[in-house]
């Protein structure tokens, strides 16, 4: 695979199964590298045959109407600085229709059960700024007041709030915003009777410094209290809403919803919590951790016993008992927490490089009982599912899943059958030269790892010591490699390297105690991931001896640019090094990063103020003086994940001791660039890895002063 080949990538995903159980809807992203975008389109496959639904370019979020007339989706213009808006479109095809022109945009939709109308999540600005110029407000100084007020994936957020919204399906009524309190709002679902709307957000008056959020239900307004809504925005009663003094500034229509207030309660303690579902009965089903510093942990599938308590009563686990996390990340499922069945759910759970999908049965479940649910995979295997949908009785699944030669394709499981429904991945490995991957186990520090390789072409009669080794290093740490395509594989071993990443300690996967093991370790040299890494570049030198030991490489991304640069403070076994959009000073980014002010309570178990020496002792910036492999330095400019400072920091130290670097920044981009990035920086970045490996591992005579 060539860099230039990710044009040739299609990938399905987001299956969406309507209520006939015979017609599945799916997101089908593409990827056009001259015109510099992703295409994005809805396809349906309706039995006997896929075909493209809507037009795009940017269409997602496809769900069926209850009662199976619509299908509503979001759609983003072709036009710069346009956001995803509502459609709505007849089930059996026509022309889409709009049914919002919110200012923000919208990011997430769900059906009220009686297909009548839909719940949104959008964007409001605050009232200070509501009514400015998108130019104004560029020009203005941002006055800060509460955190987060920049997150990677949404950039600066400081001055509005994600609210839900009642949309009209026939858009006869108007949409209006519903106070869901001070913070933002996300992932509603509806009660089965239509009465309330649960979602998720922070805890109304905990410190902002907390990873804390919390799961709320609302009363939905009836009809007449829409019917006397007023345009607004936010409430004259809160900090936020301060009368604007914009004096002269031109003033914008800002297609601001009416707000209605609500009657809302809490539902649960404040937790981790990532979704939230009611089943057909009514019940309140949460996804994720009680506790955020459980994390890194597993999160699972949880009841609630009684949510209609004045004080919520601790959840009830059931999968907690697998120890297998059930939001798998690596790669990232459209589908989170439980999809209901006559006598039970499904969900999906990790394995070690695996996502499968399992039926968890509730029939005769007491959560009084102690004893834990049954569950029983019902799709697995050596691949990774990245979304489902099953029928109401569980006869059907359709699912969208990938494997180390398969970016993706669609299946259905029916009475026992599995079948593929697309035919995708033939055509891309027409154009594209995929290359072979064993997976191999070893042993390192006492406990078994699992290593993926990439053999190059010609790897099978290549001479002994005669191949590099380009060792990749996963980020998290809670994330993993596996059974799935990976475009960075694929695209290093097509330029001839012996390519391989494993999972050590740290990693998910293996359950809670596997990932844990790094809490807490990173203050000393010998940390349990550093022996893994270390351990398997000499086990993969032993298991190839066509690799040449004196040409390895070693390059990661976010907690792979941590490890690489702990890895080469310790030896210069390596011969090249990138460290990109890496963790290298922990103090600054414990003030910078989106997630500073929790994250190192998390990892190193310490704030900043209760551990400055460990946060001192855990940074690579402060060994950066005894790397001399060397090392390029990857940024990109809008990475507030990993924030462009503490790539200046690695520079600059390798800088001083003479060390061969160089520092490639990528604009407009964030910590996602290597999996969202624009297509055009993805393909300048594969190109920038290549010569930067290829000068220093190109051949056995290699010389270090690139």
């Amino acid at each position: 695979m060539q860099p230039s080949d990710l044009d040739h990538l299609a990938v399905p995903g987001d299956p969406q199964l309507h209520a006939d159980g015979r017609r599945t809807a799916y997101v089908l992203t593409e990827v056009d590298v001259e015109d510099d975008r992703y295409v994005r389109t809805i396809h349906l496959h309706d039995g006997a045959g896929t075909r493209r639904f809507t037009h795009g370019p940017s269409d997602v979020r496809p769900r069926w109407s209850p009662d199976g007339r619509w299908l509503a989706f979001l759609r983003t213009g072709t036009e710069d600085g346009q956001k995803p808006q509502l459609h709505v479109m007849p089930a059996d095809g026509g022309e889409a229709q709009r049914r919002t022109d919110l200012p923000l945009g919208v990011s997430d939709l769900a059906w009220a059960p009686d297909s009548d109308r839909l719940v949104v999540v959008a964007g409001v600005w605050d009232a200070r700024v509501a009514g400015l110029t998108d130019e104004e407000r560029r020009r203005r100084p941002k006055r800060i007041t509460r955190l987060p007020y920049r997150t990677d994936s949404d950039g600066w957020v400081h001055d509005r709030t994600s609210r839900l919204h009642l949309v009209d399906v026939e858009g006869e009524r108007p949409v209006v915003a519903l106070d869901t309190g001070p913070r933002d709002a996300a992932a509603p679902d509806w009660h089965p009777d239509g009465s309330t709307i649960a979602y998720l957000s922070d805890p109304d008056d905990w410190p902002e410094t907390e990873p804390h959020s919390q799961v709320f239900c609302l009363t939905v307004p009836d009809d007449a209290a829409i019917a006397a809504a007023t345009p607004g925005t936010l409430d004259a009663g809160r900090e936020d809403a301060a009368p604007s003094d914009a004096g002269d500034v031109p003033r914008v229509d800002t297609a601001a919803a009416p707000t209605l207030g609500v009657r809302r309660r809490v539902l649960t303690t404040p937790g981790m919590w990532q979704a939230v579902h009611h089943d057909a009965q009514g019940r309140v089903f949460v996804t994720g951790l009680p506790d955020p510093y459980d994390w890194p942990g597993t999160p699972a599938i949880h009841l609630l016993t009684d949510p209609r308590s004045a004080e919520p009563a601790p959840p009830v686990s059931l999968t907690g008992h697998l120890d297998r996390d059930v939001a798998p990340g690596s790669p990232a499922c459209a589908t989170i927490g439980p999809r209901f069945v006559d006598d039970g759910f499904l969900t999906t759970l990790e394995g070690r490089g695996t996502t499968a999908i399992a039926r968890v049965g509730l029939r005769g479940f007491d959560p009084d009982a102690g004893a834990p649910p049954v569950v029983t995979e019902v799709v697995a295997g050596p691949r990774a599912v990245t979304g489902y949908s099953v029928s109401s009785d569980g006869e059907v699944v359709v699912f969208t899943a990938t494997d180390p030669a398969t970016p993706g394709e669609l299946y259905r499981l029916e009475a026992g059958e599995q079948r593929c429904l697309t035919d995708l991945a033939p055509g891309f490995r027409t154009k594209v030269d995929l290359r072979p991957t064993q997976r191999f186990t070893c042993e390192g520090d006492g406990v078994e790892l699992d290593v993926w390789a990439v053999l190059p072409p010609g790897f099978d009669d290549a001479e002994p010591g005669s191949v590099p080794v380009l060792y990749n290093i996963h980020g998290g740490p809670t994330s993993q490699y596996g059974e799935y395509f990976f475009d960075e594989f694929q695209v290093e071993a097509g330029a001839g390297y012996l390519v391989v990443g494993t999972n050590p300690r740290g990693s998910s996967g293996r359950g809670t105690a596997w990932a844990r093991a790094v809490v807490g370790a990173w203050g000393e040299q010998d940390s349990v991931d550093t022996l893994d890494l270390e351990a398997v570049v000499e086990a993969t030198l032993r298991r190839f001896p066509q690799a040449d030991p004196t040409r390895v490489g070693v390059m990661g991304g976010s907690y792979g640019g941590y490890a690489t640069a702990r890895l080469l403070a310790r030896s210069d076994r390596y011969a090249s090094a990138i460290v990109e959009r890496g963790l290298l000073q922990w103090e600054s980014f414990a003030g910078t990063s989106d997630i500073g002010p929790y994250f190192d309570r998390m990892f190193l178990g310490a704030s900043l103020l209760e551990g400055a020496g460990l946060h001192h002792a855990a940074s690579p910036a402060r060994t950066a003086h005894r790397i001399t492999t060397p090392t390029l330095v990857l940024h990109s400019e809008h990475d507030w994940r990993c924030p462009p400072e503490q790539g200046e920091q690695l520079f600059m130290a390798l800088k001083r001791v003479g060390t061969p670097t160089e520092m490639l920044r990528f604009p407009d981009e964030s910590h996602e660039l290597t999996r969202s990035g624009a297509p055009k920086h993805r393909v300048e970045r594969f190109e920038a890895v290549l010569e930067w490996h290829g000068r220093y591992l190109s051949s056995g005579d290699h010389a270090k002063e690139g």
